[in-house]
């Protein structure tokens, strides 16, 4: 077993011996650049005489006293765990140690400002790395108090779970050794949190900047609110905005939870180099600091950072108060928070449409994953750390959170949010499984959720939704079936609740406008729809009208022709997100050729009028242009998008979320000369668009799009970075750098990310990214053979995030189709020389193999089109 593993088996043993009580943390972040000191005092109750572990990763440990004997270091300590025998019922245990900061995003990760050279630190402890700062039961049933104590440089700010007792107090010669300015130290106490999960526990140090609000939450308490990023940043934090969508948060979950916010307060910290989108530590939220705008975003994005908002508060009631047993439920931890963030986002805030964006970007994501090889049940098999670390997928998240809408669409909403106040309140700061919260549910809806949770969550797969009509002479349906095509693969029928719409042109304004509307059960292969015999035939039938079911849809060849001609004339933006899921499906199927696809998006995309949409559109074009197009059209079809992409900016309304998208998109495809010229042009002002600002992000875009294209250089990097010193900066010259069109840069790159080990998280990610930014994909040619090489070690040596980084970012998939190289052949014979290789490392590198293989056959149905 890896040295860093925990399995399930063994938490489940631990449980059955120990009874954690309470956690006292000592930490000095004053000592050093590299290590901090830990001391750690645990309490816990016990089987006398049993054995057991305790989990710690930290380059030295000083002291380990058991119940005031001293055990030998060297004997207890190995790897990650700290043996403990002889225990007594109850027991205390002191562990000291020097621990060490990460540049990972990983543990208490570690980062200088380049503006003013400050040092930020902030902990990110999910899955099990809690254990990289203090001694801990690294399990999540294992919950118990936490009181931190923690000595820094007097001049910072120190957030935890809980709020700090009083002022700091000043360390009496004390030196800052951490780097920064020196200011001398001081110590920061904090009250004590209730019973909670190690992994959820936080540490966030720095001269971050403060703003500061409060809130009444429902039982009368008044709930303090802080908003945090780096000094550098504080000009464009917009505290209001977020103050205001938290307070929107608050009133929605309370009133539909009917529990009060179960902690002290409330903190939202925008951090460096942060690896997700936000972590829900207790009452200390975590955010990529990207959600703090220096320059004009897509409004997609600011929606994005909305729903994350109340994704992270969603999991102060479930996650945090209520916490799963193991991880094998961390679905519905993920699943939960998504949906119930989408429907606090559109019944509680100005976005209103929240459900179309889900049905754009969550569902997709969902689809893809559920189409993989590696596809699993939403309750999936967590063995060890090592599966939970790759399951933060499309599954977990978008599928079970599609799933759990479908469910609501079954039992009722009332039901449903009436089954998860019950929930709540019966197994408040306590563990559960997924049993617990079906047996609410069941109770509140009067219905038995044995079959629909063994079909729903149990099984893996993606079903298909065809309509089956025929009509008469005049038009008139006389027979309408619903058919449901299952995979091979996972062969599963299922029931779902959904909506058929029928839609029809209206004469006078001629939009497209919901004409028939049916709601009802569909089961198996066929289900009939007795309500639209002898009703006229609409211009266009929607399967999954209002997106209530989880299944893929196609059109019929009446509907598809009339999606195809009226695309832009819905008047509601869901139904016609729907018909573009649709399309692009049958696109990754190789059911319809990838050309037709990028021509309804280059036709249609300008009358979108969601933002998220149009962001999910762009993405699906760019791949369809770079894996689907066949090889022999690719260069034609290329070309002839990015002139009609920067047609479309021209054209758009001055100063448009669409126009600032649309140009963004054209720089990244721009190749001829004549584009490489526009893109000049705009850089360097001799053109503009209306309303089009060249603001800082936007111009490391474009700078990009001329150094790929090898119109600028490093020099010109340089320049831009002296004139961007900052963090974000830094990570578009890298990202610049990796996309030079030469094979020394690209062998530059290369060895940075994968030989090297001092890139921290972010810049490992940008480079990576511009890595494989390239107009001649012979520049990439050479790294297939390293790449295959180089798995096994690059797995072994760094953290799993790093790792999994390079091992999906690097994968030649824009080779798929290359003659010098065949990747699908270099892939198996990998997989078939390692077949000891660690699961998760075969999972990932089979879902790239799957992206290859889908690619081939998409390019074969593109070919066919002639």
């Amino acid at each position: 077993m890896p040295a860093e593993n925990l399995t399930r088996a063994e938490a489940r043993e631990r449980a059955a011996v120990v009874t954690t009580q309470s956690y006292d943390v000592t930490l000095d972040l004053s000592t050093s650049p590299t290590t901090f000191g830990s001391r750690t005092v645990v309490r816990f109750g016990a089987t006398p005489g049993a054995s057991t572990f305790i989990d710690l990763i930290a380059p030295a440990v000083h002291e380990v006293t058991l119940n005031g004997r001293t055990l030998d270091v060297a004997h207890v300590f190995a790897d990650s765990r700290i043996r403990l025998d002889d225990l007594a019922a109850e027991n205390e245990l002191i562990v000291v140690a020097d621990a060490a900061y990460m540049n990972t995003g990983e543990g208490l990760h570690r980062f200088v400002d380049p503006v003013d050279d400050e040092v930020y630190l902030y902990s990110q402890f999910e899955v099990a790395d809690s254990r990289r700062v203090f001694a801990v039961f690294e399990q999540p049933d294992l919950k118990a108090t936490f009181a931190f104590t923690v000595t820094a440089p007097a001049h910072w700010k120190v957030v935890s779970n809980y709020p700090q007792v009083g002022e700091p107090t000043p360390v009496e010669d004390g030196t800052n050794r951490n780097g920064g300015v020196d200011k001398g130290t001081a110590t920061w106490t904090f009250e004590t949190t209730p019973r909670i999960s190690p992994y959820i526990t936080a540490i966030i140090a720095g001269p971050y900047h403060e703003e500061r609000g409060e809130l009444t939450s429902s039982d009368g308490r008044t709930i303090p609110l802080g908003v945090y990023c780096r000094e550098s940043l504080a000009e464009h934090l917009d505290t209001d905005n977020i103050l205001d969508i938290t307070r929107a948060g608050f009133a929605f979950y309370e009133e539909k939870f009917d529990f009060p916010y179960p902690f002290a307060k409330y903190d939202q910290l925008f951090v460096p180099e942060f690896n997700a989108g936000a972590m829900e530590n207790a009452g200390a939220v975590t955010f990529l600091e990207s959600y703090v705008f220096r320059s004009k975003v897509p409004e997609a994005t600011v929606e994005r950072r909305a729903v994350t908002i109340l994704h992270e508060l969603a999991h102060m009631w479930f996650g945090d108060l209520v916490t799963m047993r193991w991880w094998d439920d961390l679905w519905l931890n993920e699943s939960f928070a998504e949906y119930a963030s989408t429907l606090a986002t559109a019944e509680a805030t100005r976005w209103t449409s929240a459900w179309t964006t889900f049905s754009s970007l969550e569902k997709s994501w969902a689809y893809r994953q559920d189409q993989l090889p590696s596809t699993h049940p939403i309750v999936a098999d967590m063995r060890d750390l090592e599966d939970v670390e790759v399951n933060f997928d499309g599954i977990t998240y978008a599928k079970g959170a599609s799933v759990l809408k479908q469910l609501v669409a079954w039992v009722g909403q009332d039901e449903f949010l009436a089954g998860v106040r019950a929930y709540f309140a019966k197994h408040a700061w306590g563990n559960t499984e997924l049993r617990d919260l079906l047996s609410e549910l069941e109770t509140t809806s009067g219905r038995d959720l044995s079959v629909w949770s063994g079909l729903w969550l149990e099984k893996a797969g993606v079903t298909l939704l065809r309509p089956a009509i025929e009509v008469d002479e005049d038009g008139i349906i006389t027979s309408f079936d619903v058919l449901q095509e299952v995979p091979d693969e996972h062969p599963v029928q299922r029931p779902h609740r959904l909506a058929i719409g029928g839609y029809d042109l209206d004469a006078a304004t001629g939009r497209l406008a919901r004409t028939a509307h049916v709601e009802l059960d569909v089961d198996g292969p066929r289900t009939a729809v007795p309500a639209l015999v002898g009703t006229p035939r609409p211009a266009l039938v929607l399967v999954n009208d209002d997106d209530l079911a989880y299944a893929k849809i196609r059109l019929d060849e009446h509907s598809l022709a009339t999606a195809i001609e009226h695309l832009s004339s819905f008047d509601d933006s869901l139904p016609r997100t729907l018909v573009w899921a649709a399309a692009w499906d049958a696109t990754r199927d190789g059911e319809t050729p990838a050309r037709d696809f990028v021509d309804l998006v280059l036709r249609n995309i300008a009358h979108e009028t969601d933002s998220s949409v149009v962001l999910v559109l762009l993405r699906q074009l760019s791949t369809a242009l770079d894996l689907y197009v066949a090889p022999e059209h690719r260069e034609a079809t290329e070309v002839a998008a990015a002139d009609r992409l920067l047609e479309l900016a021209r054209a758009a309304a001055a100063g448009s979320d669409t126009q600032l998208q649309l140009v963004k998109a054209f720089a990244g495809r721009a190749s001829t000369a004549a584009q490489l010229d526009a893109v000049v042009a705009l850089l360097d002002g001799k053109d503009s668009l209306d309303g089009l600002s060249i603001d800082t992000d936007l111009r490391w875009e474009l700078l990009t799009s001329l150094v790929t294209g090898g119109r600028a250089a490093e020099l010109d990097i340089a320049a831009q970075l002296s004139a961007d010193a900052t963090a974000t900066g830094q990570r578009a010259a890298a990202a610049a750098r990796a996309a030079l069109p030469t094979p020394e840069a690209k062998q530059a790159a290369w060895a940075a990310v994968v030989d090297g080990d001092e890139l921290p998280n972010a810049l490992q990610s940008a480079t990576i990214a511009g890595f494989g930014r390239v107009h001649d994909r012979g520049l990439l040619v050479p790294f297939v053979e390293p790449y295959f090489a180089s798995l096994e070690q690059v797995w072994s040596d760094k953290t799993n995030e790093m790792a999994q980084n390079i091992v999906v970012g690097l994968y030649p998939t824009d080779l798929a189709d290359d003659d010098r190289v065949d990747v699908l052949g270099a892939t198996d014979a990998w997989l078939e020389a390692h077949p000891e290789a660690t699961p998760a490392l075969r999972r990932l590198v089979g879902e790239s193999r799957d992206g290859v293989r889908r690619a081939l056959a998409a390019q074969e149905a593109d070919r066919r089109r002639g």
